[in-house]
Order: C-alpha cells, then sequence, then structure tokens
C-alpha cells in the first residue's frame, strides 16, 4: 500500500521522446504539418499567413484580419458564420507583428466541408462598405477605452522605445488609424499577403492521407513565392520614461531590452535565470514585491521571441505612490543576481520546475504540435528541446551569475511607467 508520508523519489529526465510531425511540400518554400496521432475525433488546422503588423502602416493589417469573414457578394458574415456553426466548427484568428494566423477546430468528419467554407469565403471577401465602417466603429471605440488604461498606454511607449530603431516594429495604433480607410487599400494588402501569402501549413487530426491531399490542392493556391524577410538588427533606447495619466490610481511598469530568441546559444541558460527573477509564482519579484512588499496582486518577467531576435520583460502594475519604489526592488532583485550566486536547492527547484513545464507542454498531439511550432518557427525542430534539457541540467549557479552580469544591465533597459 502506498505510504503517502514518504515523497516519491524524483526521476531525473534525460530527453523526451516526441513525436514528429509529417511534413509535406506545398511548394518549396511553404510546409503543411500533420500530427496524426489523435486518439479522439477532434481536428486543428491552421493556416499561417504573412500578413502581420509590420507588414503595412495604418492599422491594415488588423483590419483586413477582422474582416475575413465578413461576407462575399453572395453570402453575408452571418450566413457564413451559421453554416461553419452548423458543422461543429470553431474559428479564431490571431494577428502578432510578424504573421496572421487563422485557426480552425472542428469533428475530423466535417474537416473539409468547413474547410472548403472556409477558403471560399477568405477567397472571395467583398469587403463590403458596411461591414467595414461597422469594423471601424468597433475598433476606434476599443481604442478610444484602451488609451484610459495604464496598462495599455505603458506597454504602447515600452514598444515604441523598445524597438525604437526599428520604424515597423515601434509602429502603435493612433486616432488617424480609423480615418479615411480606403477599401482599396484594404483590397490591395488581401491580394498581396493573404491571397499570395501563406507560409505554412498545420493539421492535428487522425485524417486520412486523401485528406491531407485535398487540404495542400485547396490551399496551396495562397502559397508565398520567396522567403518572407524580417529585421534582425534592432536597438531599444535605454532609459527611463513616465507617461501621466490624470486621475489614475495605478501606475503600469514595463522594464525590459531587446535580446535573443532560440538560436542564440544563452538563450536555454537565459530562461533559467529569467525563470528565478520573474517567471513563477516562486520568483523572487514575486516574494519581494508582491509577498513581502505587498506593491501589487502580480509581477513577472518573460522572453518573447520573434523570427530574428527576442526580447526581456518585467512587467506589473502597483499603486501610484509606490512605483519609484517598486522600481528600486526590481534593480535590486537584479543586482543581486550579479552579486549573490543561486543556491543550489533553489536551482534545483527551477530545474525541476522547468522540466515539469517542458513535459506538461509536450502533453499529448496538440500541445505537441505547439511545442514544435515554437521551435519551427526558428528553423528548428525537437532536437532544440533535448538540447535544452542538456543544458538545464547542466546549468551552474556560476553560469547564471555570468549571465545576470552579462545581459541585466539596469543602464541598458528601456524603462516606462504609466499613471
Amino acid at each position: 500500500m502506498l505510504n503517502r508520508t514518504i515523497q516519491p523519489d524524483l526521476q531525473p529526465i534525460d530527453k523526451i521522446d516526441f513525436v514528429k510531425p509529417i511534413i509535406y511540400d506545398i511548394t518549396p518554400e511553404v510546409k503543411l504539418f500533420f500530427m496524426k496521432d489523435v486518439t479522439n475525433e477532434t481536428t486543428r488546422f491552421d493556416l499561417y499567413f504573412d500578413a502581420g503588423n509590420i507588414r503595412s502602416p495604418k492599422g491594415i493589417p488588423t483590419f483586413v484580419n477582422g474582416l475575413l469573414l465578413s461576407g462575399t457578394n453572395d453570402k453575408s458574415s452571418t450566413q457564413i458564420n451559421n453554416e461553419i456553426d452548423a458543422l461543429g466548427g470553431f474559428m479564431e484568428s490571431g494577428l502578432s507583428a510578424e504573421n496572421a494566423v487563422v485557426s480552425m477546430y472542428c469533428l475530423r468528419e466535417n474537416v473539409l466541408p468547413i474547410l472548403h467554407i472556409l477558403t471560399d469565403s477568405i477567397d472571395k471577401v467583398a469587403f463590403l462598405e458596411t461591414e467595414v465602417t461597422e469594423l471601424l466603429a468597433d475598433k476606434k471605440q476599443a481604442f478610444h477605452t484602451n488609451m484610459e488604461k495604464v496598462s495599455y498606454l505603458c506597454q504602447r511607449e515600452f514598444q515604441q522605445r523598445l524597438f525604437h530603431s526599428s520604424e515597423i516594429y515601434s509602429t502603435v495604433a493612433t486616432e488617424d488609424f480609423y480615418e479615411n480607410v480606403s477599401t482599396q487599400g484594404l483590397k490591395k494588402f488581401f491580394q498581396e499577403y493573404y491571397q499570395k501569402g501563406l507560409t505554412k501549413v498545420v493539421v492535428v487530426g487522425n485524417l486520412e492521407q486523401d485528406v491531407i491531399d485535398e487540404i495542400i490542392d485547396t490551399v496551396g493556391k495562397w502559397a508565398k513565392t520567396g522567403v518572407s524577410i524580417f529585421e534582425k538588427d534592432i536597438q531599444n533606447l535605454p532609459g527611463q520614461i513616465h507617461v501621466d495619466k490624470e486621475n489614475a490610481v495605478q501606475t503600469a511598469i514595463r522594464v525590459g531590452r531587446i535580446l535573443f530568441n532560440k538560436n542564440h546559444p544563452d538563450y536555454n541558460d537565459f530562461l533559467v535565470l529569467n525563470t528565478i527573477l520573474g517567471d513563477y509564482f516562486g520568483s523572487r519579484l514575486m516574494a519581494n514585491i508582491r509577498e513581502d512588499k505587498g506593491y501589487t496582486y502580480g509581477i513577472g518577467s518573460m522572453v518573447a521571441e520573434y523570427n530574428h531576435l527576442g526580447y526581456f520583460m518585467i512587467a506589473t502594475e502597483v499603486g501610484k505612490d509606490v512605483k519609484e519604489a517598486t522600481l528600486t526592488e526590481i534593480q535590486f532583485e537584479i543586482d543581486r543576481l550579479k552579486t549573490e550566486l543561486v543556491t543550489n536547492e533553489e536551482l534545483d527547484l527551477i530545474k525541476n520546475y522547468l522540466l515539469g513545464q517542458l513535459l506538461k507542454s509536450a502533453d499529448g498531439p496538440y500541445s505537441m504540435m505547439d511545442l514544435y511550432l515554437s521551435a519551427e518557427a526558428q528553423g528548428l525542430d525537437f532536437d532544440f528541446y533535448n538540447k535544452a534539457i542538456e543544458d538545464l541540467n547542466a546549468v551552474t549557479p556560476e553560469r547564471l551569475q555570468e549571465l545576470a552580469v552579462k545581459y541585466l544591465v539596469w543602464d541598458e533597459m528601456t524603462i516606462v511607467s504609466a499613471g
């Protein structure tokens, strides 16, 4: 009988036996990634387009993405959505700086009917004046609402200063985005970046080969010719700035800098350092600024990635009267990582936590595909994660201190507050 008073032994993890997706060539540049090992009747397919925010100014990518199912000359948006709903489909569309993604979830028996409804509706989208006007009104209202939030004001200023040397990555929404939008401009962007901009297709589901072949035949007409180009050398603007918001009770804070993505040799070890500092509930920032000082309900740090670079960021919201005290404590915790070695006990805790998170991220075909896509976005595959496990097991307190001294330099940080 199991004795619950005795803690079970920790089992070392040296590698994970990932199930790799099957890769098909739609064109030499555009691939379809297929994960078949699904034990239920569900399916997901994702269409990736080179239609991110950096591809056009004045919010055009956002508007076009929001109008993809807004209706054709033959069907209204309501009819299209009702047809998809009747087949049990659920669509999501997402937009980032560097790409746009359309995702559909459904039962595998309805994959092809839903695919044809979706692709026909996107391919024939009419950009009807009533739909465009309604979308712009909604987006403008959301913009005005967001401009009253200190978190939005802070993130907006932070983006401009973080990507200071890049005009396209640092662009943020302004009032004039929603004025004088040309339907012709929307159509032109759609034709260039959707009808000629498909960069990747992802399918997860227990589907037969003939279904995969039909998916390729259906969406292949949208395949992008050539390789997408993204900026590589972007510099953040160091220094501290405050955005004043009258009558605000809270102050939002962002601290960060441009760094690297998965391709950099310091990436894996820096993730360990970042986790200790602020990337889990028991982190040093949480212990100090939430638990000890009571300045905030939550504070965290993160590493975000783009095609050729990444960035590090600390984010929180605190009372207006403790803004400077919070920044002082953030700097204190950063400096402590430079001057004091992390204890072996804390490091062992973080190693086990990160290994557990990785195992959780690889639990099931949907999660495993997302894990693969995160690596594939930087030209890597599952070998990256087993190398990450090796690096995690090998990292030392001295190595973490070295990285803190090298990258967590306060005078090189972009520091923004709003409130």
